[in-house]
């Protein structure tokens, strides 16, 4: 099986290219992020305190998560609940931030995206992919971009939406997240020692495929 991990900082695009680039490879996408907001979810269902990891602990027995692809499109399920709208939500990506400091959480899902890689061609873009959830993947890419990159293109998204946000908030939230990201305790963000940097500050989405595209088929021998 091959498996490709795509780390990188917040607005580096990982998920947009990771999605485009499975389509084109007939790779797996794993979505690392839904997962965690699927446990978040099903923590305020349960309506228990989800900064306790102790009750978080707790009630991981009885989730099970599940990926398939419909018509080209991922789709998670929580307990063969289709999800994949709800984790949006705002409440349930701020439940995910919580949950995912946990220890108890992040190996839960480390053995469920383990298994993933040893029975399919998949592609995993997060934060600590390459480092510490598939430590042998066949291609590790550490995507980045200078922070007033990211911050102009989460501008003009949010802009897009009629969201409000001053180009001067949205760079102060990476910043703070970069942080956040890069000094956890648990699985912080770093770049793997045999990981390949791509910079696309100056690339836009589609040159930043091809470059991705080349890198992976050339390291897999595809």
């Amino acid at each position: 099986m091959i498996s490709v991990a795509i780390d990188g900082p917040s607005g580096a695009g990982k998920s947009t290219l990771a999605k485009q680039l499975a389509v084109e490879l007939g790779f797996i996408y794993v979505d690392t992020g839904a997962m965690y907001r699927s446990i978040g979810l099903y923590g305020m269902r349960k309506e228990i305190d989800i900064k306790d990891p102790v009750q978080v602990e707790g009630v991981l027995s009885e989730i099970n998560i599940s990926l398939a692809f419909q018509e080209g499109t991922q789709h998670i399920y929580l307990n063969n609940e289709d999800v994949s709208e709800k984790v949006r939500a705002e409440q349930a990506g701020m439940a995910a931030s919580v949950v995912a400091q946990q220890p108890a959480v992040r190996q839960f899902l480390l053995e469920l995206q383990r298994d993933m890689a040893e029975k399919n061609n998949i592609l995993m873009d997060g934060r600590d992919i390459g480092t510490v959830v598939l430590p042998n993947a066949t291609v590790k890419i550490y995507l980045t971009a200078s922070v007033e990159a990211r911050a102009n293109r989460r501008y003009k998204e949010l802009q897009e939406k009629g969201n409000p946000e001053t180009f001067e908030k949205v760079k102060k939230d990476i910043e703070e997240r970069d942080w956040q990201d890069m000094n956890r305790e648990i699985s912080p963000l770093k770049k793997a020692a045999d990981a390949v940097e791509v910079d696309t500050s100056a690339l836009n989405l589609q040159q930043s495929f091809d470059v991705l595209l080349d890198l992976i088929r050339q390291k897999a021998n595809l």
